[in-house]
């Protein structure tokens, strides 16, 4: 690729994330090479990670939906009644993890007890 290339497709993002990890190259090296910030690479190292190659194929240019608040090739945010169904199930199943810790430290201490006494 030539140097000083400002847009890069997908398939190219994903060639020279493969190409740093196949060479070992370092973001810098790698950045001077391409002409491309080395923060830029580690941000296409980061999606490629953490959603995939096919992520990277994505076009991610322009403002977030102002509806729904998504970015340009991501997934669409929750529904609200969704979302709040969720956190309130997480609250749930935190206070059912703090009961259920309590029980067994009871539990533990009453045998230890029962120990004590024989």
């Amino acid at each position: 690729m030539p140097k000083g290339q400002r847009k890069y497709n997908g398939t190219q993002k994903v060639e020279i994330i493969k190409r740093i990890h196949r060479e070992n190259l370092s973001f810098k090296g790698a950045s001077r090479e391409y002409g491309i910030s080395d923060r830029t690479l580690r941000d296409w190292e980061r999606i490629y990670w953490e959603e995939g190659e096919e992520a990277l194929l994505l076009e991610r240019r322009g403002r977030a939906c102002a509806a729904g608040g998504t970015q340009k090739g991501r997934k669409p945010k929750l529904d609200k009644q969704v979302e709040e169904d969720l956190i309130a199930e997480n609250q749930r199943l935190r206070m059912e993890i703090d009961y259920l810790k309590k029980l067994n430290a009871l539990v533990l201490e009453e045998e230890r007890q029962n120990r004590k006494h024989k």
